[in-house]
């Protein structure tokens, strides 16, 4: 079974898949250039003590994105 949930409900070392990019124009550009589309499975590596930015790892590298960035992706995780 899976839960569809935003990139900023994740905790700390969880692991989803991108289901959905919300966002529209030049940020939904952004964030599809940065890599983030439905389909790749990222990893919640870290988030500040206000829970902006929060870093996410995805393919080899390391990414760090703004709550109004997070804030525009689903993804699907696992329920255990």
């Amino acid at each position: 079974m899976t839960n569809e949930i935003g990139l900023r409900q994740l905790k700390v070392d969880t692991s989803a898949t991108i289901s959905n990019i919300t966002a529209q124009g030049e940020l939904g550009r952004r964030i599809r250039d940065m890599g983030l589309v439905p389909g790749t499975e990222i990893q919640v590596i870290g988030k500040a003590p206000l829970r902006d930015p929060v870093a996410i790892r995805l393919r080899d590298f390391t990414l760090t994105l703004r709550s109004n960035e997070a804030d525009h992706i689903t993804v699907t995780t696992a329920e255990a």
